[in-house]
């Protein structure tokens, strides 16, 4: 690791990062953050030197390691934020439609139960009239 003392030692150079050992074996910086979390501040030519040394020193391998494992922390980034706009918009899609369909069933069980009383009610109507007219006679 560099002696200077503005390089931040918590971050690992790329001589440190990427060994002579096989791709798969080949670890990440070893550092005590989650990777998704940002690193902290460092200063504009320690990452300059950093990409310089890693343009002229890496791999194909190593390249599409690093290539596949950004694609796969975008990825589920991404689904993240596609997943709530989606319930988010079926949330208020489903009200709607919820909204217009208990309308709409409360009309039907409106009309349904109008009728059915209308014709209790002229059954019983009915009834009390002949029973009414064979008192009658």
């Amino acid at each position: 690791m560099s002696n200077n003392l503005s390089f931040d030692q918590s971050i690992p150079v790329l001589t440190e990062v990427f060994t002579d050992q096989p791709l798969e074996q080949a670890a990440l910086p070893k550092t005590d953050q989650p990777l998704d979390q940002p690193t902290p501040p460092v200063q504009d030519d320690v990452h300059a030197g950093l990409e310089a040394r890693a343009v002229d020193r890496w791999t194909e391998p190593e390249w599409n390691l690093l290539e596949r494992r950004l694609s796969e922390r975008i990825v589920q980034q991404l689904q993240g934020r596609v997943d709530f706009v989606l319930e988010q918009r079926l949330r208020d899609s489903m009200e709607e439609v919820l909204q217009n369909a208990i309308t709409g069933l409360t009309q039907e069980i409106r009309h349904g139960l109008q009728d059915t009383i209308e014709t209790i009610v002229v059954r019983a109507v009915a009834q009390e009239l002949a029973h009414l007219q064979t008192l009658k006679k």
